[in-house]
């Protein structure tokens, strides 16, 4: 019997797996790097052992350390989460070599598997070789790994070296395998995937459909199971293949068959010899508990004949600190408050409390909010319902895009279902939610009641001058008057109170209550709204020269456009430098055509958002700063 475990992981995945540990009475050990001394997983764990550095490739990454970690604990098994080494067969052997037990495959089905072209010579696919334009478009995808790293769509035969390069080295960087491979890409499809659980003695189960089309940057954002509108004779062909795929590399633990299905069809993608980040919709419908089985299957108890019968619908949604209107740029920042609703049906797995920081270093997800209803209608609404109630105060998130992307027309009734769903609706779905402006005067009258109780100033029988306040280009004019403020901007707003930490405002006949929470980051939330007060004075830390390139997020700039240097031409658009930001490669470009002026970014430099990268000036600013030096 299992008595410690080490989680090999962080954040999320390594609170979920010390959640059933300590429902079945098994210890906990967390390994940490420093950015992460003072994580929640690190806080929920019995023991927890440094792994001295920040960046992954010296910690979560380092294998050696891990299992000296897991022997210096006390351990007597591993846990590897998802991500890092999960899918690495000689961690696997390091660990069992060790003497620990392995909650996982074993490593030769992590070698058959782990690598896609490996996997798919076992199943008789092979990659594209010599591409043409015939073959386009095509993906680029790295034969290690998951989570959309590694990967590039390629739609012009002269980008396709490019890509390689790039896929390769984010590959490199993430998993320590630049091996990348070429596969035909298929235009919006559904991304439907199998979980599969096999023991020691011969038992494989097919635990049901997942899908997971609503990706960004190939990673997903919306997961669900059963997989809606699929045929039943399509259903069992996909459990058919995943059982084979199981029992071709003699397969052991949880793991997930991955497929694109379009036009009826369904083509093999890969799988994953691992627990999914989408596990719990799983576990919400079959009623099982994933973890307790891996767990019980490393221990080598047999699987009863058949899987739990499915019942219902779970739909998942991936909270990430991010914004989908700039491109999915990772936030960081102190997650001052992060708050879900209690509601019978809904579930939420994260690795963030409130007052944590979210680091730079590592994936941008906060939580994952999970809800399970009879229909599938129910169980979207519920979870819909709980994200838009949620308090989630800090960096910006995707959360507005959750909510608008689960009530959208074509994902409620499954149409569109597929992997473009972002590509045609996210500039819609991207919008600021309506109330924004009621949003910005309640914050503004809040402050307003903040600096009265300050001061001392209260009401006067003269005429007080109008206030002047912006939040994200909503201006608000107000001015006190007996008993509270007037409104005069937007017009049609009546204040019914106004308080430092709540405003009550009428507008259309429709009474509205907003929390209003500020920051000494300068964000302040009103309701569901995170808004940016303007400042009085512009900082001088904005006045840059035009064409400068600032660092949109806080990371690591991995490398430089082949050749780049100071003087060179380069055109709007083209690539410049890459940063590393949150698992994520960022490519910077040219905002125009021009000449490159001043470079400060080299490959390993780590830099903060805002940043000073690059000039690029165009002939015009040129021509006008030499104009100026000869008056």
């Amino acid at each position: 019997m299992i008595s410690t475990v080490l989680v090999a992981n962080r954040g999320e995945i390594a609170c979920r797996v010390f959640r059933t540990c300590r429902e079945l009475g098994i210890s906990t050990v967390a390994v940490y790097a420093d950015a992460d001394a003072d994580a929640l997983h690190v806080r929920e764990a019995d023991a927890a052992v440094r792994l001295p550095g920040a960046a992954p490739s010296e910690t979560y990454l380092r294998g050696d350390l891990i299992v000296a970690a897991a022997l210096a604990a006390g351990a007597d098994a591993v846990h590897p989460g998802y991500g890092f080494l999960s899918e690495n067969a000689d961690f696997a052997r390091a660990v069992t070599g060790a003497g620990l037990r392995w909650v996982g495959p074993p490593p030769e089905a992590i070698e058959a598997m782990a690598s896609k072209t490996r996997a798919k010579e076992l199943l008789g696919i092979a990659p594209l070789a010599g591409v043409t334009e015939a073959d386009l478009p095509v993906l680029v995808k790295a034969a290690a790994g998951g989570g959309g790293r590694g990967m590039r769509i390629v739609r012009e035969l002269d980008e396709l070296e490019a890509a390689l390069k790039a896929a390769s080295a984010e590959a490199e960087s993430a998993f320590g395998d630049g091996e990348v491979f070429v596969e035909p890409y298929v235009e919006d499809g559904r991304h439907v995937e199998v979980q599969v659980l096999a023991d020691a003695h011969g038992t494989v189960w097919a635990l049901g459909t997942r899908d997971c089309s609503l990706q960004r940057r190939h990673q997903k954002v919306v997961e669900e199971s059963p997989a809606p509108g699929l045929p039943a004779a399509l259903v069992e062909e996909l459990y058919a293949a995943s059982v084979a795929a199981a029992k071709a590399v003699g397969y052991v633990g949880a793991g997930t068959v991955e497929f694109l299905v379009a036009g009826g069809r369904a083509q093999f993608l890969e799988m994953n010899t691992r627990l999914q980040v989408e596990h719990p919709v799983t576990e919400e419908v079959h009623g099982v508990d994933l973890v307790a089985l891996q767990l019980a299957v490393a221990e080598g108890r047999a699987l009863p004949d058949g899987p739990p019968a499915a019942a219902g619908h779970a739909v998942e949604a991936r909270l990430y600190a991010e914004d989908p209107a700039a491109g999915w740029t990772p936030q960081t920042g102190v997650l001052h408050r992060l708050e879900f609703p209690v509601v019978p049906g809904v579930r939420v797995d994260t690795g963030y409390a409130s007052g944590d920081a979210v680091p730079v270093h590592y994936d941008a997800m906060l939580a994952k909010v999970i809800a399970h209803g009879p229909t599938r209608a129910e169980a979207v609404r519920k979870l819909a319902g709980v994200l838009e109630r949620a308090v989630i105060h800090g960096p910006a998130t995707n959360r507005d895009l959750l909510v608008a992307s689960l009530r959208h027309e074509d994902f409620q009734d499954v149409r569109g279902l597929d992997t473009g769903f972002y590509g045609r609706h996210l500039d819609a779905l991207a919008r600021t939610p309506d109330g924004a402006e009621h949003a910005a005067v309640a914050a503004a009258l809040a402050a307003a009641a903040r600096g009265a109780g300050r001061f001392g100033g209260g009401w006067r029988n003269v005429r007080s001058q109008d206030e002047t306040r912006e939040y994200d280009g909503h201006e608000v004019r107000y001015r006190p008057v007996r008993g509270g403020f007037e409104v005069l901007a937007p017009e049609g707003v009546r204040v019914v109170s106004a308080a430092p930490d709540r405003v009550r405002l009428e507008a259309g006949g429709v009474v509205r209550d907003f929390a209003v929470a500020a920051y000494g980051d300068g964000t302040v939330h009103a309701g569901r709204h995170r808004l940016t007060p303007r400042p009085r004075f512009t900082d001088p830390r904005e006045r840059t020269l035009p064409g400068s390139l600032l660092a949109p997020m806080p990371g690591t700039v991995v490398r430089l456009a082949d050749g780049l240097a100071v003087g060179d031409r380069v055109e709007a658009g083209q690539p410049l430098l890459w940063l590393e930001a949150m698992k994520m490669e960022h490519r910077v470009t040219a905002p125009a055509s021009g000449t490159l002026t001043a470079l400060h970014a080299a490959p390993g430099r780590q830099v903060e958002v805002g940043a000073l990268l690059a000039v690029v000036q165009t002939e015009d600013v040129q021509a006008e700063a030499q104009e100026d030096q000869t008056v």
